[in-house]
């Protein structure tokens, strides 16, 4: 096995009918623009029930259907925010705690100490997130995964991951091994993943591999190393800009 393989997003969850919550951090290909994509997938009614959208520059899901949202609490939340120099992107509302945390003077994995993963047994869905730092006209990035050491959720399993910038590298993350009763976690390292220089490419090689039922969004963010220049791409399955 080559522990350096690298694929595509769309090759890493081809055939995966649910892989659940995703996020991709690395790269492009030139190595020009640092990338960051969020993808959301459901198979409740109420999971579904969504929609990315911006609002006072960070990316929030929000109920597509306001009256049909049955419980809010862990599926409404702030996905992406800046703070600084560095963009934070998780699966919950643990992006405001590292948010603050930096406020604070914590680092990423400090901040983090608070949380755990999500109380929606008998999955235990791990919470993931992934925070660049940009400095110097190049970036680095920390990615992070709390899961249940067991079945019962007796307790948290902290995993952090720092990376370098390498060119057309990227690494990516998600929820789930697959469908499942209960839903598998994740397990191992970030999975390596290539990152072309066309965020168009990137937003139809994820979306379109995402499995047709289950996937809800999708946001893709590249940033300019040259100039801080963002490009953002938001594909939703419900709403007007539904594909």
């Amino acid at each position: 096995m080559n522990i350096y393989d690298a694929r595509t997003v769309g090759e890493r969850v081809a055939g995966n009918s649910y892989v659940g919550r995703g996020i991709v951090v690395g790269t492009s290909r030139s190595g020009g623009s640092a990338v960051a994509a969020y993808f959301i997938m459901g198979r409740s009614a109420n999971s579904r029930n969504r929609v990315f959208a911006k609002r006072s520059g960070a990316l929030y899901t929000e109920p597509y259907d306001p009256a049909a949202c049955s419980d809010p609490s862990l599926i409404i939340y702030a996905a992406v925010r800046e703070s600084g120099n560095r963009l934070i992107v998780t699966n919950g509302d643990q992006t405001d705690t590292i948010y603050d945390g930096l406020a604070a003077g914590k680092s990423f994995s400090e901040a983090l100490v608070s949380r755990e993963f999500e109380p929606d047994a008998p999955n235990l869905t791990p919470r993931i997130s992934a925070m660049l730092t940009f400095a110097d006209g190049g970036v680095s990035y920390e990615m992070s995964i709390l899961k249940s050491v067991d079945a019962e959720g007796s307790g948290c399993c902290r995993y952090t991951f720092s990376y370098p910038s390498k060119a057309g590298l990227g690494h990516f993350i998600h929820t789930y091994m697959g469908d499942g009763q209960p839903l598998p976690t994740f397990q191992g390292e970030p999975e390596r993943v290539t990152l072309p220089d066309d965020i168009d490419e990137l937003a139809d090689d994820i979306w379109r591999s995402l499995d047709a039922d289950n996937k809800i969004s999708l946001y893709v963010r590249y940033t300019s190393l040259e100039d801080g220049s963002v490009t953002e791409r938001i594909i939703n399955k419900y709403g007007s800009d539904a594909k």
